[in-house]
């Protein structure tokens, strides 16, 4: 099982991306070197997000989709939570 989720950094930003380990993917977000670049200099990050998909192909085109909408639209995915 993969996700897809989104994260809402300190800077007010949404940050979206893929994983097969959620938990351990957001600490890491947080906490380690390993983070994307993007979220490091914007911690802490809260998951305001997720979608489970069967495979990593399918998380990585569903990602590419997210990652087009305006942030108008991702709030509202968000409002409408899968959390």
């Amino acid at each position: 099982m993969y996700f897809i989720y989104m994260l809402l950094c300190n800077d007010e930003t949404i940050y979206t991306g893929t994983t097969n380990d959620i938990a351990k993917r957001v600490l890491d977000h947080n906490t380690s070197a390993r983070a994307a670049k993007y979220t490091r200099s914007r911690r802490p990050v809260h998951l305001v997000y997720t979608e489970e998909v069967p495979t990593k192909g399918e998380a990585l085109k569903r990602e590419a989709v997210l990652k087009k909408l305006t942030r108008e639209q991702k709030l509202a995915l968000i409002k409408e939570g899968k959390i």
